[in-house]
Formats: C-alpha cells, structure tokens, sequence
C-alpha cells in the first residue's frame, strides 16, 4: 500500500465535519447525479479580529474515497480563513496531508475546490438568514437524471 493510500485510508477511518451544518452562512454544491460525483459544502463565518472568518466547514459526498478524504481535510484547513485565503487555495492546497494526488484522482482535489467556491460565491451576496439552502445532497441525488435514477433503500 502506498502512503497515498494510507493517508486516505486514515482519513476515511474518521472524517471530519461530515454532515450538513443546519445554520451555514453559505452552501456549494458541484457536481452530477449523471457522472455520480457530488460534493457540498457548507460554511458557517463568525468575527474574529475584526475580521469576518470561517468558523465550521462541512461537507457531504457521493463520491469515491478520495473525494471524501480531500474533503474531510479541507473543511480543517478552512477554519480560520477569510473568505478571500479561502477562495486563494487550489485543489492541491486543499488536500492537507495526504499531500498531491495521484493524476487519475486529480478529479477529487477540483470537486472540493468547486464546492468551496460555489459556497463562496454565496457569501458575496448573503441570503437572509430564514432562506432554505435547499435539498440535501442524497435529495439531490435522487432526482431523475437522465436515464438514471437513485432510490435509496430502507
């Protein structure tokens, strides 16, 4: 087993802010039932020095386990940032430790990258407060797509 492999495989033991974040200021969704890679994020920003920074992060993922430990480690690395150090970090940033991915998990690193930034991209105009984010993912997920349909089972 590569170390690539046994960071994802630790991080996946116990992901971090898995789970949708009920009171976010922002929620990014990228991806498609159709290609079945589906990221969200949401953010939730509190003051802190005078400036407005990210206090939580979380994330859903349907996905392979790259995309979800890529996630996982990003939501840490959030914390603390504006959003404008958010909005700088790429896809390999967003990896933490389990450093660069592999060419053929390059995909993983760019849907966490385009969550956060479609979550970001909610901060510039913030909605009140009582406005619903929406479906959640799985809801999402289920949706007819094409010819392909989702049903989870009980």
């Amino acid at each position: 087993m590569s170390d690539f492999e046994e960071k994802v495989r630790e991080a996946l033991a116990s992901p971090q802010n898995q789970g949708e974040l009920a009171d976010a200021d922002a929620v990014g969704t990228v991806g498609s039932p159709d290609c079945g890679d589906m990221l969200r994020m949401w953010l939730k920003f509190t003051e802190k020095d005078g400036k407005r920074v990210i206090d939580r992060a979380s994330f859903q993922s349907f996905g392979c386990q790259t995309a979800i430990a890529v996630a996982s480690m990003a939501t840490e690395l959030l914390k603390g940032k504006t959003a404008e150090e958010a909005r700088e970090l790429s896809a390999n940033e967003l990896t933490g430790d389990l450093g660069p991915l592999p060419p053929m998990k390059i995909h993983c690193g760019q849907l966490v990258e385009g969550a956060l930034k479609n979550a970001l991209d909610q901060t510039s105009t913030p909605a009140p407060a009582t406005a619903p984010v929406g479906n959640t993912l799985s809801q999402e997920m289920q949706k007819p797509a094409g010819k392909i349909r989702i049903v989870p089972i009980d």
